[in-house]
């Protein structure tokens, strides 16, 4: 995935993934009641520092905070910049 947005220092670019629109028995959810999404795609990371290089890389899934992040919508998709301590896991 290709993105001209870089990252400083010990942050994170991510693509939310999507919540679910259907439940496993058929029903599906209105945009009212769908959750924020807490997954996501590392799209590009920063350099971190010389004291603590970021252990996330492009590509990982990863799992984070309800409402971390600041939301920036370029080329038409929506992405979260937050720092490599607001994510949770790599899933």
């Amino acid at each position: 995935m290709s993105t001209n947005i870089k990252p400083l220092g010990d942050r994170v670019l991510i693509e939310p993934i999507e919540a679910e629109t259907k439940t496993a028995s058929g029903i599906i959810i209105p945009d009212s009641a769908k959750e924020k999404p807490q997954k996501g795609k590392v799209v590009a990371v920063g350099n971190g520092s010389k004291d603590q290089p970021l252990t996330v890389k492009e590509g990982d899934n990863v799992l984070y905070a309800k409402y971390i992040g600041t939301e920036l919508n370029h080329d038409g998709k929506t992405y979260l910049i937050m720092r490599e301590s607001d994510i949770l896991a790599v899933i």
